[in-house]
């Protein structure tokens, strides 16, 4: 995306066959329509590694089901939460493992133990379910991002190239006929690099719920906040690394780092190694409340991954007035963060330190870009984005 001029508009929250959609911070839930919808997720918000694209589906599922759509949530069994149950007005089907989860969800659905009408959107999250070989219902295919670069950084060379396969080659081709719903303007296009047909694809952000009251202010010492899953792909090492120069030219830097995940001891010991006890705190899973806390406390928001959809978090900090940096090639963040708006888009990690440094040093510039990010995060709402779903699921309800 390129830069806005000044007084340019901010980007609108999403966009459907051309349509704007426009997104007010009040107003009603859209209206379902009474369809039965089918969403299929490898993982929903109760699993350990849940994030930002089981955050997405399940406001999505629970706005659907608001406004009367008959709404089941399908995903993997993690033990951590009943097999069966309803919540939000939403059913929620737990079988199988992150891997057999697939196998599941084509198996029930042949012998219909999940509906055998409505519309089944089927959520890509590199593996692809391939509904469309066992219902005969209307699918669409949500995907977040496409994960061309992520696959050599979390699997072996060979498991890699067969998942590269089967997100590059097969699902389009599968596909083929389905609308596609992505999320951001980069995603499409990647998309549409795959062989996807740009008028299939219709583009619906990801909306943001209010920030939770808090009573913390901006922290005393520079802070920098770091949010996510603790995996290889996140490269919260980048901004460790960074930290590990930034102390000695910021007395009393503090670096907070929320979520968990199975890198946790691997950034443990990095921290060791890097000597930063007492300069960088790995928090693990925290509340809703903590994460607003914290957000509010930051002086800065850094996103070191390899590439994100969206950029849910980018949005969190930013209702708190929290800038974000995040690197330019790193898929929706360049669409999240508005480039001297609302936070600083950089090349390589050199550029990271660097505009961590200077954001963290510039008070007048830090601030403005704070304001102008929690202009720009008023503007991304999940009612809007269950509006725009809703548009590209159509009357399906047969």
């Amino acid at each position: 995306m390129s830069p806005l001029a000044p007084g340019q508009d901010l980007p609108v929250v999403s966009q459907v066959d051309g349509a704007l959609i426009p997104a007010p911070r009040r107003g009603p839930d859209p209206v379902g329509g009474g369809r039965d919808v089918l969403l299929l997720n490898w993982r929903d918000l109760t699993h350990p590694e849940g994030g930002g694209s089981e955050l997405y589906v399940e406001s999505l599922a629970s706005r659907l089901a608001r406004g009367g759509d008959r709404v089941t949530v399908f995903c993997a069994d993690h033990g951590g939460a009943p097999r069966d149950e309803v919540k939000d007005g939403v059913r929620f089907v737990r079988r199988g493992s992150h891997l057999t989860v697939y196998l599941w969800a084509a198996v029930l659905m042949v012998l219909g133990r999940l509906g055998r009408k409505g519309v089944v959107v089927e959520v890509h999250n590199g593996v692809p379910f391939l509904a469309r070989l066992f219902t005969r219902r209307k699918v669409v295919v949500l995907v977040h991002h496409v994960h061309r670069e992520q696959w050599p950084v979390v699997f072996g060379p060979r498991t890699a190239r067969i998942g590269w396969w089967l997100e590059s080659w097969l699902a389009p081709r599968v596909n083929r006929r389905c609308d596609y719903v992505a999320v951001s303007e980069v995603t499409k296009a990647e998309l549409v690099g795959l062989g996807v047909a740009a008028s299939h694809i219709s583009v619906v952000h990801n909306g943001t719920s209010r920030p939770l009251r808090t009573t913390a202010g901006r922290a005393a010492n520079p802070t920098i906040a770091v949010l996510g899953r603790l995996v290889p792909h996140k490269r919260v090492e980048l901004v460790l690394e960074a930290a590990a120069v930034l102390r000695h030219e910021l007395p009393g830097l503090q670096v907070e780092v929320a979520g968990e995940g199975y890198w946790h001891e691997a950034l443990s010991a990095k921290v060791e190694e890097l000597g930063l006890q007492g300069v960088v705190h790995l928090r693990g899973r925290v509340s809703e409340q903590e994460k607003s806390d914290l957000l509010a406390r930051a002086w800065v928001h850094a996103v070191p991954s390899l590439k994100e959809g969206w950029g849910l978090s980018v949005v969190e900090a930013g209702s708190h007035g929290t800038p974000s940096v995040a690197f330019t090639h790193a898929g929706g963040l360049a669409e999240s963060i508005v480039d001297g708006r609302t936070g600083s888009l950089v090349d390589d990690p050199s550029g990271l330190h660097d505009e961590l440094l200077a954001l963290l040093t510039d008070h007048p510039r830090r601030t403005a870009l704070g304001e102008g990010a929690r202009r720009h995060a008023a503007r991304f709402t999940w009612a809007a984005t269950a509006q725009g779903f809703s548009a590209v699921l159509g009357h399906s309800g047969g």
